[in-house]
């Protein structure tokens, strides 16, 4: 199963190695500080924590009953997922341990099991992200999406719905965050169809234990009507909470396009946006608020990325590197003017092509 990795500096363009220095030279300040290694301890506590934190919020679904009060424990549940979504993208990122095996095992324990998603699929979905961010034909988070970043794909969306959302976009965007839980489920089960990874027939059993056991308890425990709204307020509030953590990564941040040729550095710190950083902040976006860092660095260890950041904010400053850090509510708007933007001089375009 391949894994997210630190960049071989060999992959970069010939026409990018004059820049290979300056992505060196910052790695070596990096391995100085002692910064880059896996860190298990810290794991090895983080990991039954929140699987504690996990197993309390579905007590809780038991404990409650068949009462509207679910609809309250579905938002922790929520809230709780997503937090065991963060500890399984650590996972898939060999933050833990550089035991391969072991990283497959808790992967696979934490997306497919806990979680319903394949592990497997997201693994390879995210390394290619990672690899061109914001690269409007190879980041795979752009080209399954169903809004428009630049308004040249509006006209790749086709069908009524598709552009109705392309017109609405900076209105319904958050909203079709909600949509997230769903989507990845969709494509989970979609690659393990597709038999489009190795490990998918354990994968697929695991997936199908999860909903069997996420349906048959929520059913049993509340009556048909709550159990329904039971299980959109807490799908509904996963993805709403995953999109919120993920959006402001790269959303309104520059586009590479396919005839633009950017080095490993300036495509990962180009692209990304931090958000500022506080204890609450690295909690409740389980460190992807150091985006910068973690682009640069996939493999470092969340708890590293607070005490990284000064030394790739200075160097950035040190060399003219743009690097971009802003609060989280000014990320949102950020987001909504560019998608705004996008659609306006879309539609813009069309008004021209119909005169």
């Amino acid at each position: 199963m391949t894994q997210a990795t630190d960049p071989d500096p060999t992959a970069l363009s010939t026409s990018a190695a004059a820049e290979r220095g300056d992505f060196a030279d910052l790695t070596r300040l990096v391995r100085a500080a002692g910064l880059m290694g896996p860190r298990p301890r810290y794991y090895a506590v983080k990991i039954p924590l929140n699987l504690l934190f996990l197993a309390g919020a579905w007590a809780a679904v038991v404990w409650v009953g068949d009462s509207w009060w679910q609809l309250a424990v579905a938002a922790l549940l929520a809230f709780v997922y997503t937090q065991t979504g963060f500890v399984g993208h650590d996972i898939g990122h060999r933050q833990v341990t550089g035991n391969r095996r072991a990283m497959d095992v808790l992967g696979r324990l934490h997306g497919n099991l806990l979680m319903g998603f394949s592990y497997g699929w997201w693994v390879n979905h995210h390394n290619k992200h990672h690899s061109h961010p914001n690269h409007l034909e190879k980041d795979s988070d752009i080209t399954r999406r169903r809004v428009i970043f630049i308004p040249e794909q509006g006209h790749t969306r086709e069908g009524r719905v598709k552009q109705f959302i392309v017109r609405h976009q900076h209105k319904l965007f958050y909203g079709l965050l909600t949509t997230e839980s769903l989507g990845l489920r969709v494509a989970s089960l979609k690659a393990v169809r597709e038999k489009a990874f190795r490990g998918y027939r354990l994968e697929g059993t695991l997936i199908v234990v999860h909903l069997v056991a996420y349906f048959t308890t929520v059913f049993l425990i509340m009556s048909p009507g709550v159990a329904v709204l039971f299980i959109l307020c807490h799908q509904a509030l996963f993805g709403l909470y995953l999109g919120l953590v993920f959006a402001p990564n790269h959303k309104g941040m520059p586009i590479q396009r396919e005839d633009e040729d950017w080095d490993w550095m300036t495509r990962q710190i180009r692209t990304s946006r931090n958000i500022r950083s506080s204890y609450l902040t690295d909690f409740l976006y389980g460190g992807l608020n150091y985006q910068i860092e973690h682009h640069l660095y996939p493999t470092m260890p969340r708890r590293n990325l607070r005490h990284v950041r000064p030394i790739v904010r200075a160097y950035c400053e040190k060399h003219g590197i743009s690097y971009y850090e802003t609060g989280a509510w000014r990320s949102y708007v950020e987001i909504f003017q560019h998608l705004y933007r996008t659609t306006s001089a879309y539609q813009a375009s069309l008004e021209r092509g119909q005169s």
